[in-house]
């Protein structure tokens, strides 16, 4: 084997990074001239071939400024000289949920089928590190091919793997040795490209033993050399055999079910063989907050309340939702890896997915409106289980009800907690007689000062001119120009008055069915807590507690959060500062690091509130120094303030502590973490991510370039030695000796910088990125449950659910007569619901069995036929059969197996929503 020349099968193509050290469309203008290069060569030698790099956003991309090409892409595609998808977008896989990925590669998929057909590999080039469910989300879309680079661990012997999701399933997994552009160098000197091929080759071949060598040639932003045909009919084959391919035909010529490979099972997170650059989980923390709040918006609300109390189906503004989403979880988007301008880019795109879906969640709520009586609020669930939880909302109360409750559907009550009375007096202003008709601008239509007119009044002896105004102003009908007709002609002085009627902020329990809905009234008298099994909240001096969990502020700012089982969490939310001299890929100490501990100055306030909830602040100001002397590789003496508030608060009947952190950053390159005590000794951490959890240790594996730190993503929950930690955003934490760190600010100047402590090479050029050192304010949401049990038992999936997706309420708009109603949607036992739309007249549900055993998710709902398909919405036959009984059908799920089911014969869903329209 060893004499033979090596046999090479060269892959031109380009890796595109859309947004990056130059913002988009900067790029896109190279991106244009690469692509008409690439096409001209294609069109003139039929041996050309180009991989445009597993994403369809570059075509899409040039095709916005060259529409009149797209026939010529077609016909490449179709020839096979062009290889395209089957991605949209080349993603960050521990940045976004789940769904975002599958939506990704439907989407991706799709496009390139429009073109032809889609490159049938799982190809992830770049992306830092890869997620443990990725195997089965390939296998899942038909797909048996992956292809990756980064985060392979050290044990992977050759050139080819077998990637194992924690389901069991697993794809044939293609390893870049030496990355994507492996063969790159080969081409900067024709003078000597044959033996530098030849010695590619031999070096590469070992790796690959009887197989051809895989040469990738290609890298960032970059076209194949213009001569690359003739260049390589030019080798000798004797040296080298040398053939220009795709890597769909390369990979396609792989035995997918190969059992002789290796086996890697779960996450690839390996500094070994590639960077994995892990400083991207915790820099410019509010692009990953913005993104996740938006995913859920959309996931959970959005869609599930369209799918099923819409008349119309909003696909066109669901679809526009979603391809901002998908665009925002590119690899150098929503990592915050690029220059400033890339990250208001990507923060804009994840707004306006966050506006589309507002839009759609309250035009579908608007629509059910008008069936709850004006005096009552509505209130809708995103969970398919029916849940009793709080809701804040305004309520127009008489004054003289001291106590009140607030009454359900079927006439049961529920218990309410006042927070604030509203004036009732909105303003009071003195106009002279002539100047009253100025004051009508103000009014337009019946509105006025935010609320609606009920009744005015005009008493010409007190020379007062009073309106009076609510939420919803009745149908009394009204008009301005009566009102100008009154004050025309009017002298001396008079008053302008507007009165609201009586209303209070009120926190109330609220009893949901499953993604259904509700109609809460107010009513007069208090409502006992123990006819409802619950503990009221308790607020004493420094203490919280609901009967199921206690928490006390202590004396230096921390807290003591006690379970009911008698599991103590001692000093939670202690804050340490240190040094960072890193960039936006990888975080470094300073060599002499100053770890800031003490707060200059604490203040613990009074807890305050219940019975339904209380709450109390801590809040704290550091002296951080100012910035970190790169010179002298230390932070500096002088010192800037640092502001962290604390915000507690305890609600009836949940098991967990919520914790809002403020900090007012003023200082430059440092990183501060919350620590959270274990309650007992743990090796080993949980953590939610993409479809799975995940253990890990409290290190990580190294070998290449890069500090291996231990530092890793959570994106619903951490968990370890008994302290469950609720998440609303991708954060990173790490292990350390019986505590939990989780990074709350990461404070850096650089795009990369060229000298880095932990990392050998730079990441990309050495580009100053101010606004990533966070200054100003900036607030992290979590909550903290302690436990004494493992993350499955004690339930942390779903204090997730409850945590992350709280209850909608909106004001009922109907006639005060309209009857209380009460609807049931879709309730889900046994599995995670991830998913539910529309689709071709049906609906489709998405469901994740979140447990280390097999199980059987039962969903219920007027339907009367299901079915399972897979992730790109094609029918499952692999899939076994559901058991479909009257509005019932069970699944069986493997652990941790993702499975998509269309629902069928939803007649009483359409019927609600055509009541609900008219």
């Amino acid at each position: 084997m060893t004499d033979r020349a090596p046999e090479v099968l060269l892959v031109p193509h380009t890796h595109w990074d859309r947004e990056w050290y130059e913002p988009f469309q900067r790029f896109r203008l190279r991106l244009v001239d690469l692509l008409d290069e690439v096409l001209d060569r294609a069109e003139a030698e039929r041996r050309f071939r180009f991989t445009l790099d597993g994403q369809m956003a570059a075509v899409d991309d040039y095709l916005e400024v060259r529409p009149e090409h797209r026939d010529r892409v077609i016909r490449l595609v179709r020839r096979g000289q062009l290889a395209v998808g089957p991605w949209q977008i080349l993603l960050d896989e521990f940045l976004c949920s789940g769904e975002n990925i599958i939506r990704n590669l439907e989407l991706g998929h799709r496009r390139a089928t429009e073109l032809g057909s889609p490159m049938p590999v799982g190809y992830l080039p770049d992306m830092f590190g890869h997620c443990a469910q990725m195997p089965q989300i390939l296998a899942a879309a038909g797909l048996d091919h992956a292809c990756v680079w980064r985060g392979v661990p050290a044990g992977v012997p050759g050139h080819a793997f077998r990637w194992q999701a924690p389901d069991g399933s697993s794809v044939r997994t293609e390893y870049l040795a030496g990355g994507y552009g492996n063969a790159a160098y080969v081409f900067s000197d024709p003078g000597h490209f044959a033996e530098r091929m030849a010695d590619l080759g031999r070096r590469l071949r070992p790796a690959f033993g009887t197989d051809p060598v895989l040469a990738m040639y290609g890298t960032d932003h970059s076209a194949p050399v213009g001569s690359l045909v003739k260049l390589i009919a030019g080798l000798d084959p004797a040296d080298v055999d040398v053939t220009i391919t795709t890597l769909a035909d390369y990979i396609g010529g792989r035995d997918p079910h190969d059992r002789s490979l290796p086996v890697v099972e779960g996450e690839l997170r390996s500094h070994a063989n590639a960077n994995i650059l892990p400083g991207v989980l915790s820099v410019r923390p509010h692009l990953k907050q913005a993104l996740a709040r938006a995913e859920r918006l959309v996931e959970r609300y959005a869609e599930p309340f369209a799918a099923l109390w819409s008349a119309e189906w909003p696909e066109k503004f669901l679809d526009m939702a979603w391809w901002r989403l998908i665009d925002a979880s590119g690899h150098d988007s929503v990592t915050g890896c690029g220059v400033d301008e890339t990250a208001t880019q990507v923060f804009a795109r994840i707004s306006e997915a966050e506006h589309l879906g507002q839009a759609v969640r309250d035009r579908v709520a608007g629509g059910l409106a008008p069936r709850v009586s004006r005096d009552a609020v509505l209130v809708l669930n995103p969970t398919p289980a029916a849940r009793v939880d709080l809701v804040t909302v305004d309520l127009e109360v008489p004054d003289e009800w001291q106590d009140i409750a607030v009454e359900l559907p079927d006439g049961s009550r529920l218990p309410a907690q006042t927070e604030e009375r509203a004036d009732q007096l909105l303003l009071s202003e003195a106009l002279s007689g002539a100047d009253l008709p100025t004051f009508l601008p103000r009014i337009h239509g019946r509105e006025l000062f935010g609320s609606e007119i009920t009744h005015w009044h005009c008493d010409n002896e007190r020379r007062v001119l009073e309106f009076g105004v609510a939420r919803h102003g009745g149908d009394t009908p009204f008009d301005v120009e009566a009102v100008r007709a009154a004050v025309t002609g009017a002298s001396g002085d008079w008053t302008v008055r507007i009165t609201r009627a009586a209303h209070r902020t009120v926190t109330c329990l609220a009893r949901v069915p499953a993604l259904g809905w509700t109609s809460l009234r107010p009513v007069r008298g208090a409502e006992s807590f123990q006819e409802h099994g619950a503990h009221p909240v308790r607020a004493e001096g420094r203490t919280l507690s609901n009967g199921l969990v206690t928490v006390t502020a202590l004396d230096d700012g921390t807290l003591r959060v006690t379970a009911a089982d008698g599991t103590v969490l001692d000093g939670v939310g202690r804050i340490v500062d240190g040094g960072d001299r890193g960039d936006s890929y990888n975080y470094a100490p300073p060599g002499t690091d100053t770890l800031v501990t003490t707060p200059r100055t604490l203040r613990v306030g009074t807890a305050a509130g219940g019975p339904l909830r209380a709450s109390l602040t801590v809040e704290r100001e550091y002296d951080w120094p100012e910035a970190v002397d790169r010179t002298a590789d230390r932070r500096t003496p002088t010192t800037r303030p640092g502001g962290v508030r604390l915000d507690v608060e305890l609600r009836v009947g949940e098991p967990f502590v919520r914790l809002d952190l403020t900090l007012d950053n003023a200082s430059l390159d440092h990183r501060v973490r919350l620590h959270v005590p274990l309650a007992r000794p743990a090796e080993t951490s949980h953590a939610e991510g993409q479809f799975a959890v995940v253990e890990r240790g409290s290190t990580a594996e190294g070998g290449f370039s890069e500090h291996p730190v231990p530092t890793f993503p959570a994106h619903g929950f951490v968990d370890a030695g008994g302290a469950g930690l609720l998440l609303t955003q991708a954060c990173e934490y790490e292990l350390l000796d019986q505590e939990l760190a989780l990074t709350v600010l990461r404070a850096t100047g650089w795009l990369s910088r060229n000298i880095h402590p932990y990392r050998a090479e730079p990441a990309g050029p050495q580009l100053p990125i101010p606004a990533a050192q966070m200054a100003g304010t900036s607030t992290v949401s979590f909550a903290v449950l302690p436990h004494a049990g493992d993350w499955h038992s004690t339930g942390l999936v779903e204090a997730a659910e409850r945590y992350r997706h709280p209850l909608h309420a909106t004001p009922g708009t109907g006639p005060r007569e309209a009857p209380p109603a009460s609807h049931q949607g879709l309730s889900v036992e046994g599995a995670v619901m991830t998913s539910l739309r529309r689709r071709d007249g049906d609906l489709e549900l998405r469901l994740v069995a979140a447990s280390p055993e097999p199980t059987t998710a039962v969903v219920r709902g007027p339907f009367t036929g299901a079915h399972r398909v897979g992730l790109l919405g094609a029918d499952d036959s692999r899939a076994e059969a559901p058991a479909v009984g009257a509005g019932t059908v069970r699944v069986p799920l493997r652990a941790w197996e993702i499975a998509t089911v269309r629902l069928t014969g939803t007649d009483e869903f359409r019927t609600s929503r055509e009541s609900t329209d008219t």
